[in-house]
C-alpha cells in the first residue's frame, strides 16, 4: 500500500473477531461437508471390508484431531458400500445443515483412491478454482481427507477403491450460493480447510470472494466490479450490461482481501458501487468495514460537506435534503477512488458509483455518464 500524502487517510484494515456477534453464550461450532465426506467414506470402506453395518466412525482433522460422528444409514455387499453422515454446522446458518453426506465405495483392479462426484455434487465447468474442469467440486483439503480416512481401513497400494461422494438434494441447496457464477454445475461443493465451521466465521465469506476474483481472471476479465450487497449488485448490473455476470462480486466487507486477489491474479482495474454509508468508510482509508470494526467518519462527511458546498454549495439523505446530494456524493466516490487506487499499489484502475438505499439509482458517481444513465 501506498504512503499517504498531505490530506489523505492511512489506510487500515482492522480484523474482525472469529465470531461477528457478541452473544451471552458461546456459539456450536460444526463440521464441514468434507469432514462429513470422510467420516462416510471411511464408514463405508469398513463396511465393504468387513461386511458389517457401521453405527459410528471417527476421522483425522487437518489439525490431527480425531472426532467421532453417528452414521445414519450403511448398507452394504460383497461388491460396494454406501454409508451416510448428516452434516451438523452448529449454529451457523448454513445452507448444507442437514445435508446427507454419503459416500458409496466399490473395489478397484488397478491400485490406489479414485475420487469421483455423485448426484448433487458440483461439477467445475470454468479454471480458476484449482480444480481441473469437469472435475467434482471437492477442494483440495477434503480430498485429502478423505483419502486419508480410507486408507486407515484398507491399504490402497494392496487394493484400490473408487469413492463417489453424494449429497441428495443438493442441486436445490446450491441455488442458494455463489456455485452458478463460478462455474459449478449441478450441485454443491465439498469443501473446508480445518474441518470444522465456525459460527458467523467470516472466513468462508473472504475466501469466497477472493475465490470469484480468481475466477473471473481465469476467464480473461481484467475488470472486477465490487458490490456491498445484493442489491448494490442488481444496480451495478443495470449500470454495466456489457460485462459479463462474472465479473460481479458481492464483496461485503471485505474491500481489502479483494484488491490483494486484485493484484495477486493480475486485474487491470476495479469498479466500486456502494452506498453512503460504506463509501465513508472507505473513503476514511478503511478496507474492512464490519460494523464491529469501523465507523463511519463524521468529520470526513463534515469535508466532504463542504467541499460540496464550495463547489456549488452526514451522508446521503441529509445531503438530499440539503439538496447537494450529487455534488457531496460525486467527493464521495473520488475520495474512495483514490483509496482504492493507492490500496491497488497504483496498479489498479479504478472507478465508484454510489447508489441510492434501494441500490437501483446511481446518484454520484467518478463517471458522470452513469449518473445520467441511471
Amino acid at each position: 500500500m501506498t504512503t499517504p500524502g498531505p490530506g489523505e487517510p492511512e489506510l487500515r484494515e482492522p480484523d474482525l473477531p472469529r465470531t461477528a456477534k457478541v452473544r451471552p453464550r458461546a456459539l456450536r461450532t460444526g463440521w464441514t461437508t468434507g469432514t462429513c465426506a470422510s467420516a462416510a467414506a471411511k464408514a463405508a470402506t469398513t463396511a465393504l471390508r468387513d461386511q458389517a453395518t457401521q453405527r459410528t466412525v471417527e476421522v483425522a482433522l487437518p489439525s490431527g484431531r480425531r472426532v467421532a460422528f453417528d452414521v445414519e444409514s450403511c448398507v452394504h455387499d460383497p461388491r460396494q458400500a454406501t454409508a451416510v453422515v448428516v452434516k451438523d454446522a452448529g449454529d451457523d446458518p448454513d445452507v448444507t445443515h442437514g445435508a446427507h453426506l454419503t459416500a458409496t465405495v466399490r473395489w478397484r483392479a488397478d491400485p490406489g483412491v479414485v475420487l469421483d462426484g455423485g448426484e448433487g455434487v458440483g461439477v467445475v465447468t470454468k479454471p480458476g478454482l484449482g480444480i481441473d474442469v469437469g472435475e467434482p467440486a471437492i477442494t483440495a483439503t477434503p480430498r485429502t481427507m478423505i483419502i486419508q480416512a480410507v486408507a486407515e481401513v484398507v491399504d490402497p497400494v494392496a487394493r484400490g477403491i473408487l469413492v463417489v461422494i453424494s449429497v441428495p438434494g443438493g442441486e436445490k441447496m446450491a441455488r442458494k450460493t455463489t456455485n452458478a457464477r463460478l462455474g459449478i454445475l449441478g450441485g454443491i461443493s465439498i469443501l473446508g480447510t480445518t474441518g470444522i465451521v465456525r459460527p458467523f466465521s467470516t472466513a468462508s465469506w473472504r475466501a469466497s470472494v477472493e475465490q470469484a476474483v480468481s475466477v473471473m481472471a481465469a476467464q480473461g476479465q481484467r475488470t472486477v466490479v465490487l458490490c456491498t450487497g445484493g442489491r448494490t449488485e442488481k444496480g451495478a448490473m443495470a449500470l454495466l450490461p456489457g460485462l459479463p455476470e462474472v465479473c460481479f462480486v458481492e464483496v461485503g466487507d471485505f474491500t481489502g482481501a479483494a484488491l490483494r486477489r486484485a493484484l495477486a491474479v493480475g486485474l487491470h482495474g476495479v469498479i466500486f458501487v456502494g452506498m453512503a454509508g460504506k463509501l465513508a468508510k472507505l473513503a476514511a482509508g478503511v478496507l474492512m468495514t464490519h460494523y464491529t470494526r469501523s465507523k463511519v467518519d463524521l468529520g470526513l462527511l463534515g469535508d466532504v460537506t463542504l467541499a460540496a458546498a464550495r463547489s456549488r454549495t452526514h451522508g446521503g439523505r441529509c445531503w438530499q435534503r440539503a439538496g447537494i446530494l450529487r455534488p457531496a456524493g460525486d467527493e464521495l466516490c473520488l475520495r474512495v477512488r483514490n483509496v482504492l487506487q493507492r490500496a491497488g499499489q497504483g496498479r489498479l484502475a479504478a472507478d465508484v458509483a454510489m447508489v441510492d438505499f434501494s441500490g437501483t439509482r446511481v446518484v454520484a458517481a467518478t463517471r458522470p455518464e452513469w449518473v445520467s444513465a441511471a
